[in-house]
Formats: C-alpha cells, sequence, structure tokens
C-alpha cells in the first residue's frame, strides 16, 4: 500500500446525512472506510468494462433436479469449461431444487460466455452471474 492522502469533499447535508445512514447500516467503522469501498467499487466496475481484462465471477443455479437430463447437460457444460470453472458447490435445497454455484476464472468475456450457456440451459429455473476483479490491481 502507498502512501496515506488525506482529502476534503463538501456534500449536501441530507446526502451526507443518508451517507451515514448507509455507513450503519453496513457497520463501517468510518467514512473513510465507506468511501474506499465506493472507490474500489467504481474501479472494479470500470475494469470489468473491457472483455479481455482477467476477472473471476460465480454463476448461481437455480433448477429442479427431476427434469429430463438437466443434471447431465449442465455437468457436459462444466466439463467442457474444466480449464476455467475452478470450483463448484451444489446443495440440495428441497426434496426438487438444486442449488449450484460455480466459480469461473478467465477473461470478462469468457466468463459471460459459460455464464450464459449454463444459465441458458432449459430447465434452469433462475441464474446470475456476479463478476469481480482477481484484486491485484486493487490497493
Amino acid at each position: 500500500m502507498g502512501n496515506t492522502v488525506r482529502f476534503g469533499i463538501s456534500l449536501d447535508e441530507k446526502l451526507l446525512d443518508s451517507f451515514d445512514q448507509l455507513i450503519e447500516q453496513k457497520s463501517y467503522m468510518n467514512r473513510s472506510e465507506a468511501i474506499r469501498d465506493l472507490i474500489r467499487a467504481s474501479l472494479v466496475e470500470e475494469r470489468l468494462g473491457a472483455e479481455d481484462q482477467e476477472a473471476v465471477g460465480t454463476v448461481t443455479l437455480v433448477y429442479n433436479h427431476h427434469v429430463r437430463d438437466l443434471s447431465e447437460k449442465l455437468t457436459e457444460q462444466q466439463h467442457s469449461h474444466h480449464d476455467q470453472i475452478i470450483s463448484a458447490i451444489h446443495v440440495h435445497l428441497d426434496a426438487h431444487n438444486c442449488l449450484e454455484v460455480l466459480i469461473i476464472r478467465g477473461n470478462v468475456k469468457n466468463i459471460k460466455h459459460i455464464a450464459n450457456e449454463l444459465i441458458g440451459v432449459k430447465g434452469v429455473k433462475h441464474g446470475k452471474l456476479v463478476m469481480t476483479t482477481t484484486g491485484e490491481e486493487l490497493h
């Protein structure tokens, strides 16, 4: 980490009150921690806009495992991307529904492609991709 630099900002009083409420809800120790977190989130979002950027993503899938051949299709998709899917967890939610969370590493374009393939498999009830940086460039 580099040297700590102090700076001041001007805000509307109502905006600051709302921000302080958010800080309390999220259990930040102080405004500085909250602002650092917001800056990092903005930097990550900006970097993920470049399709060649190295990233990691989680794909969350909910599906009924009784749907014919669905589990096999999802497993086939995962095996075809075994070099990018670095981890998977499978949870039985109830007698019919399963949750899978897959961790994918690669460039943004490939992560989105794999996620779309998995989410698009017929029988998947809900799927969501969340991406973030590998963290190497954040301080």
